[in-house]
């Protein structure tokens, strides 16, 4: 067992987070040599010796064999990265855009060089699915893998549903409390969610998903109508991450908003906590709740990479094999959509409508509507600033036909139809 000496990029909430857990853990984990920072004149809690502003100082230093990065800037995180991997070093990191960017290529580069590269804090927090999906499913056919990946968005959508804070209102909490940034378009335009879901899906079905062309669509445009549309249903807004086998040869991927209903595991994961749904052809469904948010969960996850660095730790991707995956075009999906009242758009993309309901400034849609035009639909909303969900989570559709895949029980139960 080979303690590492690590130099560690970046030390903001995430890095800060680290050092505190690292020197309160109950083993021996690791030590950090050198820290490297870009701005010199910020106020650190830490001596400025224990600093530097240039990066080589850790890249090209023999004595650190471990590079730790957790920085904001993908770009540059890429050229640390892949320097230190080139240079015999092994890597642990939370990017997750940069992952999303780069994954395939930084994992071929880590084998050739006979290094580990470790990621687990790049999703979900505090919750060790990249383990689960390495260790316990490596084996075992997944069916999906979906869930809430972004505390942000949760802790919005929490307190819009339970509180009846707008948005607005909301997100300006968020940010007070230091869960949202100023700037806060990463989490709430769904691409946080998404970089994650790339990561994962590379885990848990071998495929590498275009992040460029997976539906996306984030919270910014939800309304009092979604929200009044909820509590009389009985439903939770969620932002939901997925990605799914359609058959033995098809996927489906996305993140968007969903309304889940008491039956849900997601109903009740609340505020900035993420929620990982996943099920096995033999395990079947389960199910993983844990903060998604802050800098000692995440910092937690970077710890237990360091951890099985001492033991010579490496991702094998027994899946990636099996990457011959195509997207589901004629996959069906229920959904709400809400446009202006004065916009005809939706009808052209809906397979069935099962509901319409319009006001003076709304039309609201309930029906089915193909992956593909699913795909079409979504830009078209972004630009008219409409608003779309799924009607419940995709695991509970049951499988009518190949195509279609929906409970008419349940719709009727819901008196949608």
């Amino acid at each position: 067992m080979k303690t590492p000496n690590i130099g560690l990029f970046g030390f903001g909430c995430v890095g800060q987070g680290l050092y505190d857990v690292l020197n309160h853990s109950l083993n021996d984990i690791g030590q950090i040599k050198k820290i490297c920072v870009k701005n010199k004149d910020k106020k650190r809690p830490l001596p400025l010796d224990r600093f530097t502003f240039d990066k080589d100082e850790i890249l090209n230093e023999p004595e650190i064999d471990t590079v730790v990065e957790l920085i904001d800037d993908f770009e540059e995180a890429y050229r640390i990265v892949r320097t230190a991997l080139e240079n015999g070093k092994n890597v642990v990191t939370a990017n997750k855009k940069m992952l999303a960017h780069h994954l395939p290529e930084l994992q071929d580069l880590s084998v050739r060089k006979n290094v580990s590269f470790l990621y687990e804090a790049s999703a979900c927090g505090s919750i060790p699915i990249i383990r689960l999906l390495e260790e316990y499913y490596d084996n075992e056919p997944l069916q999906y893998i979906g869930g809430i990946f972004n505390g942000t968005t949760n802790y919005i959508l929490t307190k819009t549903s339970l509180q009846g804070l707008s948005y607005e209102q909301a997100l300006k909490e968020a940010q007070e409390k230091g869960f949202a940034e100023s700037n806060p378009e990463n989490d709430v335009e769904g691409w946080d969610a998404l970089f994650k879901t790339v990561i994962l899906s590379y885990h848990a079905l071998g495929t590498v998903i275009d992040f460029r062309a997976t539906p996306r669509l984030g919270i910014t445009t939800l309304s009092p109508k979604e929200t009044e549309f909820a509590k009389q249903r009985g439903y939770r807004i969620r932002l939901l991450a997925y990605a799914g086998a359609h058959s033995e040869k098809s996927y489906i991927s996305f993140v968007l908003p969903v309304f889940v209903d008491a039956h849900s595991p997601l109903f009740d994961t609340n505020f900035e906590f993420n929620g990982v749904v996943t099920e096995g052809r033999f395990t079947s469904r389960q199910f993983l709740k844990g903060k998604g948010a802050g800098g000692h969960p995440t910092g937690s996850a970077v710890l237990s990479d360091l951890s099985a660095l001492r033991y010579g730790y490496k991702y094998e991707f027994k899946k990636k094999k099996f990457s011959n995956w195509e997207e589901s075009p004629n996959y069906l999906l229920h959904v709400y959509i809400r446009t202006g009242s004065g916009s005809d758009f939706a009808d052209a993309y809906l397979t069935e409508k099962d509901e319409f309901i319009q006001d003076r400034q709304n039309k609201i849609y309930l029906g089915w509507i193909t992956y593909e035009n699913l795909k079409k639909l979504v830009p078209v909303l972004k630009k008219e600033k409409g608003f779309l969900a799924l009607i419940g989570e995709p695991w509970n559709w049951e499988k009518k036909d190949n195509e279609k895949w929906f409970n008419l029980k349940r719709i009727k139960e819901l008196q949608l139809i």
